[in-house]
C-alpha cells in the first residue's frame, strides 16, 4: 500500500500537540488534514495564525537530561524525531541552563515545515461540535483555549463535565528601555547551559525597603475582573500570578521568581534583597520577558508598578500580562492507553487539553497521538513506550495513574517515573544519591525509547 491509497488523519489543532501529531504521521508516510481554526476564529490568548505559536513564556524549561525531568522528556523527543524539538533547537536563544527559543522564529519554522509537506494540507476555519462521522481517524489536539462548542460537544458525549484552571502571561520588555546602568546581566550561579555564557538573565536588584513598597503595590492593586461563572475556577499552582503569590505571604516572591541566591551585583559585590530576572525572548536580543511575572494586573497598574522595579523606570512593553481560562478534560476517566475517547475510539486526545501542563509535555503527548494514529491507519499493533520512560511516565498518568477525583494538570517529574530496582544505587551521601539515582534514571529513560522507537514498525521518512 501507499501513501496515495491510505485515507488522511484528521488532526484538529494546530498548536504544539497538533503540529507534532501531524509531523508524526506524515514522517509515518499517512496523510494528515490539519484544521487550525485561527485567523477565522481568534482565541483569547493568541496574537497571530501561526501554527504552533507560544502564548506564555518562550521557556521549554531545563534542557538538563540527566538531572531534570523535563530535559529527559527533551532529550527522548529528539531521539522520537520531534519538529517542536528541532525548531526550539534551531531558535534557541540564552537562557542559561534552560531552553528557551525566539518566539517567532520558532513559530516560523514549525509553520514552513509543515505547510511545506506534500502529506500535510492545512484547513483554516473552526470544526464546530464533534467530527463528522466519515472522520474516522480524529486527533483532537485543541488545547486548553478549546472552542466552546467542541468543548460542549464533548461533554455531551462522555457525561463528563470538563475541568478548567486559570493561566497567566508575563510582560516582555524592549531591552533598550532596561536601565544596564542599574541592572547586570548574569545566569544564577553563572551556569552556562547548552548555548549559553552564564550571563544569559538581565537582573534587576531591590533593596528591602524597595521590596516592601513593591509588594504593598502589588497588595494594593486593582485586578482583571472574572465573570461569575469563572469565580470557582481555581489556579495552576506552577503559574501563578505574582498577586495571587504575594496574598500568600509577604516573603513569597523572595523565594519564587525573586529569589537573590546566585546572583551578585557587580557594582557592590553583595546580594541584594531581592532580584527580578528577565529572559531573552528572540533571537535578536531586542526583547525580554519578566520571569515568573505572570499577572492578572490591570494594564496601568502593570506599567506604574513595574517602572518601580529599579532598572525598569523607564521600561516600554512590547506586551504586558494578561489571564486566560485553559480547559483540560478529567483525562484518568475519559481516555484509554492510547489516548483514545473510551466513549468514540475513532478520536485521540493530545495536548494540554488532556491534562498535561507545558509546552514540552503537550507537544509529547502529540507525538504520541500522532504515532499511534499512523500505525492504527497502517495496520500496525499500537504499544505505549515503558512507563520508564518520561513519554510512557506521562502518558500513563494522565490515562489511569492519577486520581480522577483530583485530577489536575501535571508537568513531567521523576515522580511520575518508577523507582530504579533494588542495589541500583551505590552507597553515597544523601545529595550525591539523589543526583546518582536522577542520573541513572536518566540513563534507563533514554535507553528504553531508543529500544521502543527501534521496535516500532512505523516507515520513517
Amino acid at each position: 500500500m501507499t501513501y496515495s491509497d491510505i485515507p488522511p488523519v484528521h488532526v484538529i489543532g494546530g498548536g504544539l500537540a497538533g503540529s507534532e501529531a501531524a509531523w508524526q504521521l506524515a514522517r509515518a508516510q499517512v496523510p494528515v488534514i490539519l484544521h487550525e481554526m485561527r485567523p477565522i476564529r481568534a482565541t483569547d490568548a493568541h496574537q497571530t495564525d501561526r501554527l504552533a505559536e507560544l502564548v506564555c513564556s518562550n521557556s521549554f524549561r531545563s534542557d538538563d537530561a540527566e538531572g531534570n525531568a523535563v530535559g529527559i522528556l527533551h532529550a527522548e523527543m529528539r531521539i522520537l524525531g520531534s519538529l517542536v524539538m528541532a525548531a526550539a533547537d534551531t531558535n534557541r536563544v540564552p537562557a542559561g541552563s534552560a531552553l528557551a527559543v525566539d518566539r517567532e522564529g520558532f513559530a516560523d519554522q514549525v509553520s514552513k515545515t509543515l505547510a511545506d509537506h506534500p502529506l500535510i494540507e492545512i484547513v483554516r476555519g473552526e470544526v464546530a461540535g464533534l467530527p463528522p462521522v466519515d472522520w474516522d481517524n480524529v486527533i483532537v489536539a485543541t488545547g486548553p483555549l478549546t472552542s466552546p462548542d467542541l468543548s460542549q460537544a464533548i461533554i455531551n458525549l462522555t457525561g463528563k463535565e470538563n475541568l478548567a484552571f486559570f493561566d497567566a502571561i508575563a510582560p516582555i520588555v524592549h531591552a533598550e528601555s532596561i536601565d544596564m546602568d542599574i541592572a547586570w546581566f548574569q545566569s544564577r550561579y553563572d551556569k552556562p547551559g547548552p548555548g549559553g555564557t552564564g550571563k544569559d538573565y538581565i537582573n534587576c536588584p531591590m533593596d528591602e525597603a524597595q521590596f516592601e513598597a513593591f509588594i504593598d503595590a502589588l497588595l494594593a492593586a486593582e485586578q482583571v475582573d472574572f465573570h461569575s461563572w469563572e469565580t470557582n475556577t481555581p489556579y495552576f499552582e506552577s503559574c501563578l500570578p505574582i498577586e495571587v503569590m504575594v496574598s500568600r505571604g509577604r516573603e513569597t516572591l523572595r523565594f519564587g521568581p525573586m529569589k537573590p541566591v546566585g546572583l551578585t551585583d557587580p557594582r557592590t559585590g553583595t546580594r541584594a534583597h531581592a532580584v527580578v530576572q528577565l529572559r531573552q525572548d528572540n533571537s535578536l536580543g531586542t526583547l525580554f520577558n519578566m520571569v515568573g511575572f505572570q499577572t492578572k494586573l490591570r494594564y496601568g497598574r502593570q506599567k506604574e508598578i513595574f517602572r518601580t522595579i529599579p532598572g525598569l523606570e523607564k521600561a516600554e512593553f512590547a506586551r504586558l500580562g494578561g489571564i486566560h481560562r485553559n480547559t483540560f478534560m478529567n483525562s484518568p476517566c475519559l481516555l484509554d492507553k492510547t489516548l483514545r475517547l473510551k466513549a468514540q475510539p475513532r478520536m485521540r486526545f493530545a495536548g494540554q487539553v488532556t491534562g498535561v501542563e507545558g509546552y514540552v509535555e503537550s507537544a509529547a503527548m502529540g507525538l504520541l497521538a500522532g504515532r499511534f494514529a499512523a500505525a492504527e491507519r497502517q495496520g500496525e499493533s499500537v504499544t505505549p513506550p515503558p512507563a520508564t520512560t518520561a513519554h510512557g511516565a506521562l502518558l500513563a498518568h494522565v490515562t489511569g495513574g492519577a486520581n480522577e477525583e483530583s485530577f489536575q494538570p501535571m508537568n513531567v517529574n521523576f515522580g511520575l517515573i518508577p523507582p530504579l530496582e533494588d542495589g541500583a544505587l551505590e552507597s553515597a551521601k544523601r545529595k550525591e544519591r539523589k543526583k546518582q539515582r536522577r542520573r541513572l534514571m536518566s540513563r534507563r529513560a533514554l535507553s528504553d525509547i531508543a529500544v521502543w522507537f527501534s521496535d516500532t514498525p512505523l516507515a520513517a521518512e
